[in-house]
């Protein structure tokens, strides 16, 4: 019995069959099910972010922000270290064996804890419609390919079977999730070079000459941000809570971090190079002005598995996420909600002459939430030195983190301070520029806010919330200890 509950706590459980359905959500994962491993989590990141959607974010630098792409190349590289904040925000998961909307019942308190679920739920099903839209829209130009010319009708078509394939995998679940993106990796990395060969001698890195003012810098490293390492923080323990407690954190940041950050930067490099030469690469069908005829059809094929691929892991955290929002859903409940939601609204997005620039401003919105809560999030942590009652967690009117009628104030008016200040330096152009953002920068003007949340919503929390977390972390340690001894 030792050795088992040894080999338990080891993470040397068992892992579930890649079509074995998943009946747990939000709900706490026990030891003995607790089969993940860091090397895990850097191949599923991998064969996510390995998605032409980041070549077209890189393209965005030269065509649309008007960067040199010596400046491009910087940006990228500096937006991309955020995906460290990715692999912070995956500690909590093995600790407190539950997601990571639930992990923020922690900072929000259960009730207080749905405002910042409902913003994560609107994102990932922005994100969601985002991927089904660019999929249908290369399933079209496939199909024109063979001398098929797309009616409202067969749109429909695309649109019905596209959300009908992205649900199989969340509905599925974790295992099937981690499992099929560890396999496309390799793949997806195979395409990549491909892509990038060809593609070379398009590529002409002396246009634009002069590049862009510092206000364009910060715009396109928002969007780098908020698309890369912020993005996915939401995301982090959803992937991360199969993992046993005792699992080195180190790797664990480690493995998230580069299985986010390295496609993500290569691809959007080549995305800025390749738009030197091929302005229409700021879409993903844009992207074949600049391909062999013999390759277009391969391109087109793995483009539309790679936005499934993404969009995976999207469409299974708003099911969790939903969860949290309302307790009593079950997982496949949620996930059958978001495809239906999504896909209505992916019809809109489809039929819309105005879908990249509500892409363009989705991508710099979200982060007026997403700084302040992910600062939140990690403060919180950090003063709880990661400790969590995952029972407290869970518990919907009362425990350890009910405090007042279930809202942790210091939270709340982190979260709103920190959105306040963000939107005074966002510039999300035309329908929202803020006053200093309009006035700095340059003729695009500039974009600090995802520092200024950052900064702000951590700061507040800290000076608010510093001597109560603390406790809380000292006495769940205390709890811990005693129900071990007795």
């Amino acid at each position: 019995m030792a050795s088992s509950a040894s080999s338990e706590a080891l993470g040397e459980a068992a892992a579930p069959s890649v079509t074995s359905i998943e009946h747990r959500g939000i709900e706490h994962i026990p030891l003995s099910e607790r089969w993940g491993k860091p090397s895990g989590l850097f191949w599923m990141w991998a064969g996510a972010v390995w998605n032409v959607e980041f070549v077209v974010y890189g393209a965005l630098a030269v065509v649309v922000f008007g960067l040199s792409f010596a400046q491009a190349v910087i940006v990228i590289l500096i937006g991309n270290l955020f995906y460290v904040l990715t692999g912070l925000a995956s500690l909590q998961g093995p600790e407190a064996g539950t997601t990571a909307f639930g992990v923020s019942r922690a900072s929000f308190g259960p009730n207080g804890n749905r405002m910042p679920s409902f913003f994560n739920w609107v994102t990932q099903v922005g994100f969601e419609i985002e991927g089904i839209a660019l999929i249908v829209f290369a399933a079209i130009l496939l199909t024109s390919k063979a001398g098929f010319t797309a009616g409202v009708a067969a749109k429909v078509i695309f649109i019905i079977l596209a959300v009908a394939v992205q649900a199989a995998l969340p509905l599925l679940g974790h295992t099937a999730v981690l499992k099929v993106l560890r396999w496309l990796a390799i793949p997806f990395v195979i395409l990549f070079a491909v892509l990038a060969g060809l593609s070379a001698g398009k590529v002409n890195l002396h246009v634009p000459v002069h590049g862009a003012s510092w206000g364009a810098l910060t715009i396109f490293l928002a969007l780098v941000i908020s698309a890369g390492g912020l993005g996915w923080t939401e995301n982090g323990n959803d992937y991360s809570r199969y993992l046993p407690p005792n699992s080195s954190k180190g790797r664990i940041v480690l493995a998230v971090a580069l299985g986010g950050a390295i496609p993500s930067a290569l691809l959007e490099i080549l995305g800025a190079a390749v738009a030197t030469g091929v302005p229409g690469a700021t879409t993903v069908n844009g992207l074949i002005s600049g391909l062999p005829s013999w390759f277009i059809w391969p391109y087109l094929i793995f483009a539309i598995v790679q936005l499934f691929a993404i969009n995976t892991l999207d469409l299974y955290s708003s099911g969790v996420t939903l969860q949290s929002l309302v307790p009593g859903l079950h997982r496949l409940q949620c996930v059958a909600i978001d495809t239906v939601i999504a896909g209505g609204l992916a019809a809109y997005a489809v039929f819309s002459s105005h879908f990249f620039t509500l892409l363009t401003d989705f991508l710099l919105f979200i982060i007026v939430w997403l700084g302040p809560w992910c600062a939140i999030y990690l403060v919180d942590s950090w003063l709880r030195r990661n400790r969590y009652d995952s029972d407290a967690l869970l518990n919907e009117r009362g425990g350890r983190y009910f405090r007042n009628g279930g809202v942790h104030w210091p939270a709340i008016i982190a979260q709103v301070v920190g959105m306040v200040c963000a939107a005074f330096w966002l510039n999300a152009y035309p329908p929202y520029v803020a006053f200093f953002a309009s006035r700095n920068g340059g003729p695009l003007g500039s974009d600090f806010s995802v520092f200024i949340g950052l900064v702000v919503g951590g700061l507040v929390y800290f000076l608010l919330a510093r001597t109560s977390v603390r406790s809380e972390g000292e006495a769940t340690q205390a709890a811990v200890a005693e129900a071990a001894a007795s």
